[in-house]
């Protein structure tokens, strides 16, 4: 794995437009909020810690959850920690659209990072026009397909396919008012429901190859506790069809991106 050399973050280039920074990082996992205090520091990137809803907390009814379209579209039983996860980055939204910044930076906190990482933020806020959300990180691992190259070694890619996880991504204040207005009430996990920003016309893109990696130990309790909440056999069979629709239309919306940005050259 990759360190951060603290004479290489320092030597970064500035990024070109301010934009705020938010940690998710559950009151209770002090060890982990203080490595990646350790690791943004050594980068110099400074960050807002923002508290993270705590599933164990939550009871019935569980805030801004839509539980039977939860149901219908994912077919599993209420998962408390995922809800918690899914309320915390709707959190982050809020606070970028209550700041006066025009860009956040959002990460949970079981990341690392490549050394280049500050320099391709940097990068892709050079050309902020062009996007609304950057993912900076996946835990699946389907192709990308290049749009421009960011450096040598990284492009700016949009995928086809469905991605997972949501460690470490950069949106604009119309990705948080989407996330914020759209994504509420909680009808998916968060990093699937993130993903379906092209029934929007949103546009996203990845840098490829992501510069963090979302496998810090100790999992978390969403990873670890996954199975108690599948239905198996009895999952609704409105699943699959959901399923299906959604992969159809973001393939077909991200491809007419893909596209047209090629044909633009």
């Amino acid at each position: 794995m990759h360190t951060i050399p603290l004479r290489e973050a320092i030597q970064a280039k500035r990024p070109p437009v301010q934009f705020a920074t938010f940690l998710i990082n559950l009151d209770r996992s002090t060890d982990r909020g203080t490595r990646m205090a350790f690791l943004l520091g050594h980068m110099g990137l400074g960050f807002e810690r923002v508290s993270a809803i705590d599933g164990a907390k939550l009871r019935r009814p569980f805030p801004y959850f839509d539980e039977r379209g939860y149901l219908l579209r994912h077919g599993r039983k209420p998962n408390p920690y995922e809800i918690g996860c899914y309320l915390s980055h709707v959190e982050c939204a809020r606070r970028l659209l209550a700041s006066a910044d025009e860009y956040a930076l959002i990460l949970e906190d079981d990341l690392n990072f490549d050394a280049r990482f500050m320099t391709l933020v940097t990068e892709v806020l050079a050309i902020n026009s062009q996007w609304d959300i950057v993912r900076l990180s996946t835990v699946n691992v389907g192709r990308k397909y290049q749009v421009s190259r960011l450096t040598p070694k990284h492009s700016f890619a949009i995928s086809l396919t469905r991605e997972k996880g949501s460690g470490a991504y950069l949106i604009n204040r119309r990705a948080a008012e989407w996330i914020t207005q759209r994504l509420v009430p909680m009808r998916l996990p968060y990093d699937l429901a993130f993903d379906t920003e092209y029934l929007v016309g949103l546009r996203a893109f990845f840098v490829d190859p992501p510069p963090v990696w979302q496998d810090a130990e100790p999992k978390s309790l969403i990873q670890r506790r996954v199975s108690d909440y599948k239905l198996g056999w009895r999952r609704p069979p409105t699943v699959i069809p959901y399923r299906a629709v959604i992969e159809i239309l973001r393939f077909l919306g991200r491809s007419a991106r893909l596209l047209s940005r090629r044909l633009m050259g």
